[in-house]
């Protein structure tokens, strides 16, 4: 059976197992003692808690010593949560590893580029190359597999924690990255190839010759960019491995359950992609800044970015805040109501489940002042009875478990090795930022109501109706002829600034730029023209009069016809945007950064020309999201981002009925929509 299937098979059993929607978050009762323990499990029926995330940091009491395991706490736990209720989604310990370790085995620390050893006082201090760490951790794995296989608490696996691709250069580390590009390459004179090493006479006449990158203060000059992102490559790897070691030990104890890991969303270190295919179901911890005024657009694309990972299915929300989660320098509370409609928006773009770091409160440690369930003031506080009303809200939205996200027209493409190479040095700007290529190309479709999916340009992509391509600086062939024949066949494609300029290795493709797409854009780059900070030009379009700064093509057609123009400067009257057609498609290159007005009405013209729709009109900042249970019934999300009342009229042809959330048995062309208000409207079914 594919292994899609039996990961299908997996969350079904799980589905059951929690009769709805996951709710609850990180419980970690060894920092209280037992006499707390029944309290929680108390206070988590009150606020309908059905799953907790265990074990995540407990290695060192598990096996406080090496080899002598102590699991007695754990079981008390693990039958209390059961007598209770309350289903466990059991986590290896491995993301931190006991002091014994880090003390008797210190080959077992990562080191830096730099050459200096991470200490142990932390956490994710360990090399994911060493075989030393790699025994320990299938060892408590084994344990803890082998013991709480059938234990009526458990319903899922959790291995490690946040796995962060670091890039450990100790002479374990060294050795491992040797044997994987002799493995990639075969041979020394094909790496020399892909890395150039001709260049600066760095040819290597043995792999032995080859180390990891060194930090920029460590060279005369810059690194070589095939080094680079080979050791991004195999830093991922590495880390993958450990994954999925852990992965099998459990599935040999318990085949029947799904494992995930925690993912961290647009985290740059780790390509999600091949991690997505090497677990059951794709799960996110999500920490976007309540007093962010783009929080609910990060997160959005977060979490459009989990959805599309596993093709659209379901996804967990397995981390979230409260209320501050300590990610700036003055962590202000959350505003009243908008926990509410945050976790709600998650629920709509595909999750199953809406779940918190943590539980309770800690008193002690790095993140004492990390908002919990359980406050530190207790149940006095309004986060608890935030918290437990959106119990209810989750308790109500059982039906969409298992269901998905309406099929998009929009897809994005989103590669991980791109972003290590756009982002390396010694480039015409050092300041191009992947995600805020991303972000830009985005932001226009969130505020229409246009949902996105994200691609990997190896993708089918023949269903939807347009393709945005912020920066794709790396593209390999494969990719290139993939995007060529999507608009060939009649795709609409909009495709930004520094795009098919390198190969797979980082060489530069000849014939000029911009590369590998010179025929689908019928264009020639004669210059590569990054803009001084400060400095910007006018451009006009569609009757509209905007302006362009960071980036700056110098444009020469050679078959598409100008979109946008410059009206000053050096390139006055010249292409600032073009568009071709070829085959039965559009291509619309987009060679500068504009304003975000201009921007917007560029994406939103592409999303046009291509027939795209959006969702429906809404004031600005409610947001609009159709989800389907499994049955088919069509729900709709009204999610009121903003602390002021907003009014959304409806189509009464659609014939809405129910909002879920509030309790109305109907629901009136016109809802009003409190500060950070939701409704969830199901479709009338006749």
């Amino acid at each position: 059976m594919p292994h899609t299937d039996l990961a299908d098979e997996r969350l079904a059993g799980l589905r059951q197992r929690l009769q709805g929607l996951a709710y609850g978050g990180d419980y970690n009762p060894e920092q209280w003692p037992a006499d707390t323990w029944r309290e929680d499990i108390h206070l988590m029926r009150e606020a309908g808690v059905n799953l907790v995330t265990v074990g995540v940091f407990s290695w060192g009491l598990l096996e406080p010593r090496p080899g002598v395991f102590d699991f007695g706490w754990l079981d008390e736990v693990m039958d209390l949560l059961a007598e209770g209720g309350v289903r466990v989604d059991l986590a290896t310990p491995t993301a931190a590893p006991p002091s014994w370790l880090a003390h008797e085995h210190p080959e077992t620390l990562p080191v830096d580029a730099e050459g200096r050893k991470i200490a142990f006082g932390a956490r994710v201090h360990f090399c994911p190359s060493s075989p030393v760490y790699r025994y320990h951790a299938a060892r408590i794995t084994e344990r803890l597999a082998e013991r709480y296989a059938g234990h009526p608490a458990l319903a899922m696996w959790h291995v490690g924690n946040e796995y962060v691709g670091f890039g450990c250069h100790c002479p374990v580390s060294v050795a491992h990255f040797r044997r994987w590009l002799a493995d990639r390459y075969g041979t020394v004179d094909a790496l020399n190839d892909a890395w150039g090493t001709a260049f600066w006479g760095q040819r290597y006449d043995s792999f032995d010759h080859i180390g990891t990158p060194a930090a920029r203060n460590r060279l005369v000059s810059g690194p070589n960019p095939g080094q680079l992102l080979d050791f991004a490559r195999f830093s991922d790897t590495a880390s993958l491995e450990c994954f999925i070691a852990e992965r099998d030990i459990i599935r040999r104890h318990t085949p029947d359950l799904p494992v995930t890991t925690n993912f961290m969303g647009s985290f740059k270190h780790l390509d999600y992609w091949r991690w997505a295919a090497a677990e059951d179901v794709v799960s996110l911890d999500i920490y976007a800044k309540p007093y962010d005024p783009e929080g609910q657009l990060l997160a959005a694309y977060n979490f459009d970015l989990m959805r599309s990972l596993r093709g659209g299915k379901p996804w967990l929300m397995l981390e979230s805040a409260t209320g501050n989660n300590l990610t700036g320098g003055r962590n202000s509370a959350r505003p009243a109501g908008q926990l509410r409609v945050r976790s709600l928006q998650a629920v709509a773009r595909g999750a199953d489940s809406v779940m918190f770091f943590q539980w309770r409160a800690s008193r002690a440690g790095a993140e004492r002042f990390h908002s919990a369930m359980v406050p530190h003031g207790g149940t006095r506080t309004r986060t608890w009875r935030e918290a437990v009303a959106l119990g209810h809200d989750v308790a109500r939205l059982a039906d969409l478990v298992g269901g998905s996200c309406d099929p998009t027209d929009v897809a994005m493409l989103w590669d991980w090795e791109n972003w290590w190479a756009l982002e390396a040095p010694d480039h015409p700007s050092s300041d191009l930022k992947f995600t805020t290529g991303i972000l830009d190309h985005y932001r226009p479709l969130w505020h229409a109501n246009i949902p996105v999916d994200f691609a990997h340009p190896h993708a089918d992509l023949s269903r939807y109706r347009l393709v945005i391509v912020p920066n794709l600086y790396l593209v390999d062939d494969a990719a290139a002829d993939n995007i060529t024949a999507y608009v060939r066949g009649g795709g609409h494609l909009l495709m930004s600034y520094f795009s098919g300029i390198v190969d797979q290795h980082d060489r530069v493709r000849p014939g000029g730029h911009p590369g590998a797409f010179r025929d689908l854009l019928g264009i020639d780059i004669d210059e590569l023209n990054p803009l001084q900070i400060g400095e910007a030009y006018e451009l006009h379009h569609a009757g509209h009069t905007g302006t362009a700064t960071d980036w700056q093509d110098i444009i020469l057609l050679n078959g598409a016809e100008p979109l946008a123009t410059y009206t000053d400067g050096e390139q006055k009257g010249q292409p600032a945007a073009t568009r071709h057609r070829f085959g039965t498609g559009t291509a619309t290159y987009l060679g500068t950064s504009p304003d975000p007005e201009t921007m917007h009405r560029l994406v939103l013209d592409c999303a046009t020309g291509a027939g795209v729709t959006p969702v429906m009109d809404t004031p600005d900042g409610v947001e609009a999201v159709h989800r389907r249970a499994a049955d088919g019934t069509d729900h709709l999300f009204l999610l009121n981002h903003t602390p002021e009342e907003a009014i959304v009229d409806l189509d009464p042809a659609l014939s809405w009925s129910v909002d879920l959330l509030n309790g109305h048995a109907a629901v009136a062309d016109r809802l009003r929509l409190p500060p950070f208000g939701a409704v969830v409207l199901r479709h009338k079914t006749h």
